[in-house]
C-alpha cells in the first residue's frame, strides 16, 4: 500500500516538475548577479556589479563591458552640477563620464563615447555633463619639475575653468582658478563657478560670491 501511494505521489508531481523546468527555461537571465540597474538614457542603461558598470541596450545585450572607470556616487547630490551630482553612469549627447587616478591618487575626469572609447582624455578636476554640445570643466595643466630628495616626482599645476566641446577642444577660457591643493590628504573637489544660461550668455560666480553675466561667442 505504501509503495502504491509513493508511485501515485510521484506521478502527481511530474506535471509540476515539468512546468517548473519550463518556467526556468523561459526566464533564463541574459545578465545575472547585478547589484543595480539604472534608467535608460539615449537607448542605453548602466548596470552594476560591485564597483564596475557596463551598459545594456534595449534588447538586454551588454554592449559596453563592465569597467571600473565610470563615474558614479551612491550618495550623489543631484542638485550639484558636475561630478558631485552624478548618481550613476549615463550618456548625454553621446558622452559618458570616466575617471582616472593620477599623481597623488587624485581623480581626473574625461568622456567616452557609446563604443566605450575614450574621446576626451581625463584632464579635468571637475566637469559637467554635455548640454547643447558643450561642457564646463576645470582644466588642470601639469608640468613636470623633477624629483625631490625622496625621488618622488614634483609638478607645477595651473587651473583654468573652461568650456569644452564634444571632441575635447577648449573653445572658451572662463577664468583662472587657484587654491586647489593637489595632495591626496588635502585635496577637495573644486566647485564649478560658471554656467551657460543661453548658448552665448555665461553666468559666473566670482570669489566674492557676486555674480557676473558675460557675453561669449563659442562659434569661432
Amino acid at each position: 500500500m505504501k509503495r502504491i501511494t509513493c508511485v501515485i505521489t510521484v506521478l502527481l508531481l511530474l506535471p509540476l516538475y515539468g512546468i517548473s523546468q519550463t518556467i526556468e527555461e523561459l526566464n533564463k537571465p541574459m545578465i545575472s548577479a547585478l547589484d543595480e540597474v539604472a534608467p535608460f538614457h539615449e537607448e542605453l542603461a548602466a548596470v552594476r556589479k560591485g564597483n564596475e558598470w557596463g551598459f545594456i541596450d534595449k534588447e538586454g545585450n551588454l554592449v559596453i563591458d563592465f569597467r571600473p572607470d565610470l563615474v558614479w556616487n551612491i550618495n550623489a547630490d543631484t542638485l550639484h552640477r558636475g561630478i558631485a551630482g552624478i548618481r550613476y553612469p549615463r550618456f548625454k549627447e553621446g558622452r559618458c563620464l570616466v575617471k582616472k587616478l593620477k599623481e597623488e591618487e587624485i581623480p581626473y575626469y574625461g568622456f567616452m563615447d557609446k563604443t566605450g572609447k575614450i574621446v576626451i582624455e581625463p584632464e579635468y578636476l571637475n566637469i559637467t555633463e554635455f548640454e547643447n554640445g558643450n561642457a564646463i570643466g576645470i582644466y588642470c595643466k601639469r608640468m613636470y619639475k623633477g624629483k625631490n630628495n625622496f625621488q618622488l616626482n614634483i609638478y607645477d599645476y595651473s587651473f583654468t575653468e573652461v568650456i569644452v566641446n564634444m571632441v575635447g577642444e577648449i573653445i572658451w577660457p572662463i577664468e583662472e582658478r587657484d587654491n586647489i591643493l593637489m595632495s591626496k590628504r588635502r585635496y577637495q573637489l573644486p566647485e564649478l563657478w560658471a554656467k551657460l544660461i543661453t548658448p552665448d550668455l555665461l553666468l559666473v560666480k566670482k570669489s566674492t560670491n557676486k555674480l557676473e553675466i558675460l557675453k561669449i561667442d563659442v562659434s569661432q
